[in-house]
């Protein structure tokens, strides 16, 4: 059984997307210093807890997860062959 590979990476980087700017948001409505979540500006440039941080990296979280889910369902089909 084979995965379609575009559907695969563009579910996984809307989801990876999301799931940084949500928890970007939360930190920020909720008060919280956000020490563990600020660590992704090493990874994502220009990322911080902030409103601004949060769209940076809902893109830089939708790329990474568009490449890693292309990746993922490209070996997936290569492997299961």
């Amino acid at each position: 059984m084979k995965i379609n590979t575009k559907a695969l990476a563009l579910s996984i980087g809307i989801v990876w997307g999301f799931a940084i700017f949500l928890l970007t948001v939360w930190f920020l409505i909720m008060g919280y210093s956000g020490d563990l979540l600020a660590k992704l500006g090493s990874v994502y440039l220009g990322y911080s807890v902030s409103w601004i941080g949060a769209f940076v990296g809902l893109i830089y979280g939708f790329i990474d997860g568009l490449i890693g889910g292309a990746l993922l369902g490209f070996f997936y089909n290569k492997f299961t062959k």
